[in-house]
């Protein structure tokens, strides 16, 4: 963690994320319950990201750490997507 100084997420900000992630989770259930093919997945995949995203940003305070630490955590993102495409490309041609 950087020493740039002390920061306090307001609970309110907080709760408003949690709801924001329940949201969402609930959503992932009801995507799941319609057939749409292999989009199914992909389309879950999208949300469980998006929640990995707002879990880091604002549980894991990466809203206020430093430049270079949030371009390492972007690079991991990055390295996933790349994985789950390339695996997807592979399914797709079984």
């Amino acid at each position: 963690m950087s020493n740039n100084g002390s920061h306090i997420t307001e609970y309110k900000v907080l709760a408003r994320v949690l709801l924001v992630l329940m949201f969402f989770t609930f959503l992932t259930i009801s995507v799941t319950s319609y057939n749409l093919a292999s989009f199914t997945v992909t389309i879950a995949l999208l949300i469980a990201g998006f929640k990995g995203f707002m879990v880091l940003t604002y549980f894991m305070h990466l809203k206020y750490e430093s430049l270079l630490l949030r371009l390492l955590v972007s690079m991991i993102f990055l390295l996933f997507a790349a994985i789950v495409l390339i695996t997807f490309i592979d399914y797709s041609y079984r």
